[in-house]
């Protein structure tokens, strides 16, 4: 069994992008978004994703539209759905989020989004295969 007091694990972590669990079906990542930082603007075909807001705010840009988001919050994005998530305060913007099927390199752990996008530029975070 794998355990997490999730929204503690995701507050204790500087990483723009952890992943904390990988399944055949699903994925577990946690992220934090420093203050004036974002996701960055994507699209998963095939993959659908949840994101759970522990803290900070931010702004969920999701099929053209805007809308708020705290602690608390949580947001559906579709598979083939344009989304961003922006940190639109002071504070890190911490969240966790649900992949289904996997989206990234099981274990995977980038320390910025400078270091996540190489790494996807590179081929080097891609979900397992069975």
């Amino acid at each position: 069994m794998e355990h997490f007091t999730i929204a503690t694990v995701a507050e204790k972590s500087p990483d723009f992008r952890r992943v904390l669990w990988t399944g055949s079906n699903t994925q577990l990542v946690i992220m934090t978004i420093p203050p004036g930082g974002e996701i960055g603007e994507e699209v998963h075909e095939g993959i659908d994703q949840i994101l759970t807001f522990v803290s900070g705010t931010g702004e969920a840009r999701v099929a053209g539209e805007k809308r708020e988001v705290v602690s608390g919050d949580l947001v559906v994005v579709p598979a083939g759905t344009k989304h961003n998530f922006v940190n639109t305060g002071p504070n890190p913007l911490v969240l966790y989020t649900v992949y289904g099927p996997p989206e990234h390199a099981d274990q995977a752990v980038h320390h910025t989004k400078e270091e996540a996008d190489a790494a996807e530029a590179a081929g080097e975070d891609e979900p397992p295969t069975e």
